[in-house]
């Protein structure tokens, strides 16, 4: 299924003719925390409860370990799936007021962020460039994260759910691996912007198909995989520091807040020279 059939633009307004696109993925890149493992420590008991107050039948595929699942050898896109089936019998509207009552108090944790990333995905902001989310975590939870940063779209796993609103437990299409890779290169297709003017973040050793399918991948942090392909390939790297929220009005003291590599990376300077005069 088309991960454009299920993109949806956050509330940010944009120009028609889209030159630039950044697709940041969120986990480890944008946040420091996982964000679907987050939101299931925190999840309120309720969640699986009816409006009676009794325990919503689940199905028994939703008790899966995921720790003995990655043990034994299953893929990410396994795992992935495997964690949404615990959300089987739940109504979206309620996971959704989960979501965003997860995020709230997300928002509030002084070591919630990637400094870096967040550093960069404002930079490309002032720039004018398409602010793209893509994560395999959950709509609910990428909503008001991509309200709060400013992003313009949203690529994520997508739950299914019946006529009714209930979740049914499975999803459409795990955006891990090589789907990251797949939905970027249809979004630049579709928008008609070349894999040149456009730009992905990264953090694990999963995202290189999607960094390596457009022209301006940055690595953020330490992963030996894409520091092996960042050294050969002389790609910038980013530091992984965490952080806390910081208020778009504060952003202009970029030196002070983000360090010298960023600076270097948002004004062209150091890292990767033959891509000065894009900034």
């Amino acid at each position: 299924m088309s991960a454009l059939r299920h993109e949806r633009r956050a509330a940010v307004s944009r120009p028609v003719v889209i030159r630039h696109i950044a697709f940041f993925d969120v986990d480890e890149t944008l946040i420091t925390a996982k964000s679907l493992l987050d939101f299931a420590q925190r999840v309120p008991h309720g969640l699986w409860e009816d409006e009676t107050g009794q325990p919503i039948e689940r199905l028994r595929s939703g008790e899966i370990d995921l720790a003995a699942l990655q043990r034994s050898g299953a893929s990410r896109a396994e795992m992935n799936r495997a964690y949404y089936r615990r959300y089987a019998g739940v109504p979206l509207e309620r996971l959704q007021k989960a979501g965003r009552d997860w995020y709230h108090a997300y928002r509030m944790r002084p070591d919630g962020y990637i400094t870096a990333g967040l550093a960069a995905l404002a930079r490309h902001r002032r720039a004018g460039h398409m602010i793209v989310l893509i994560s395999g975590s959950a709509r609910p939870l990428l909503t008001p994260l991509s309200e709060d940063l400013g992003a313009d779209r949203i690529l994520c796993t997508e739950q299914l759910d019946d006529a009714q609103g209930v979740l049914t437990g499975e999803v459409a299409h795990p955006m891990v691996g090589e789907a990251k890779a797949e939905a970027v290169t249809e979004v630049m297709a579709q928008l008609r912007v070349p894999t040149t003017d456009c730009f992905a973040y990264g953090d694990h050793g999963s995202d290189l198909d999607m960094l390596q399918a457009v022209g301006s991948p940055v690595v953020v942090g330490t992963d030996p995989v894409l520091a092996r392909h960042a050294q050969a390939s002389n790609w910038p790297m980013l530091p992984a520091d965490a952080g806390p929220r910081i208020a778009r009005a504060q952003h202009h003291d970029t030196s002070a807040q983000y360090g010298p590599q960023v600076i270097a990376l948002a004004s062209g300077r150091g890292a990767a020279p033959r891509r000065q005069e894009r900034w």
